[in-house]
């Protein structure tokens, strides 16, 4: 497809991305939704497989390149407002998400709550192994764990001041700096409600849906305790350092009380 003129008429938000809808080709079933903007979408049509762009790393994301789940693309359509994307793919491996299920939409609204109804296919260290760059896929990584953690909690830090002064409406964390500090602190009261029920489940029932629902509560409610912590210009690494002393004045005591 040479003649690139049919991308004018798709409208890219401020960012210059828009919503992509990825379908199972023959079951129809909604497997993910990422976001494109225009080379994504050009090399998407050029290639027929699925190529996005990775907002938190800031490139594009040729879909597979690090799980080998590539998606085949048979056909590309545009909504009456030409501001969403859905296309029709052949999902190699059976995977589209990084979670190893069928489909990023695996929990369904329950009178109980969100309740887990996929199974999980793959566990994702088989899958990445220590390949992935991904910041959704590198907290399951369990090599080089400290140098990990910094990496992550730098780029969050960073995040929280980027987002404080940006546009409410062109990202969560900066809708949420808008709203204020009350609003922070009830997404923190919220998260940790979460975060409770989920280890009541696991510790009922130790299955391996209801420990990644607990890793998943409990990175929720850090990334909402950094937010708060970038309301007030901290520095999420201020807080290891405080683990760190405390750590040393442990040991500070416990030698003092061998010396007596």
């Amino acid at each position: 497809m040479n003649n690139l003129q049919w991308l004018d008429e798709v409208k890219f938000n401020s960012q210059g991305l828009i919503p992509a809808i990825a379908q199972d080709h023959q079951s129809g079933r909604i497997l993910m939704v990422a976001w494109m903007n225009r080379e994504a979408l050009s090399l998407t049509a050029e290639k027929n497989q699925a190529v996005y762009f990775s907002r938190s790393r800031q490139k594009l994301w040729h879909k597979g390149e690090e799980s080998g789940h590539f998606q085949t693309v048979h056909e590309i359509r545009l909504d009456c407002d030409a501001d969403v994307i859905v296309l029709q793919i052949e999902q190699h491996g059976g995977i589209s998400c990084h979670t190893g299920r069928e489909s990023c939409f695996y929990r369904k609204l329950t009178p109980q709550g969100w309740e887990i109804v996929d199974a999980q296919l793959k566990d994702p260290s088989q899958i990445y192994a220590e390949k992935s760059t991904n910041p959704h896929t590198l907290a399951m990584q369990s090599s080089n764990a400290q140098a990990e953690t910094v990496e992550v909690l730098s780029y969050l830090g960073q995040m929280m001041t980027e987002r404080k002064g940006a546009n409410p409406d062109s990202s969560y964390v900066a809708s949420l700096y808008h709203k204020g500090l009350n609003k922070i602190l009830e997404k923190v009261g919220e998260e940790s409600v979460e975060l409770i029920i989920a280890a009541k489940e696991y510790q009922h029932e130790k299955i391996a849906d209801h420990k990644n629902d607990l890793i998943y509560e409990t990175a929720d409610l850090w990334f909402h305790s950094i937010v708060m912590l970038g309301y007030f210009d901290i520095e999420p690494q201020i807080v290891l350092d405080e683990l760190a002393r405390r750590q040393g004045l442990s040991g500070l005591k416990e030698k003092a009380s061998r010396q007596d």
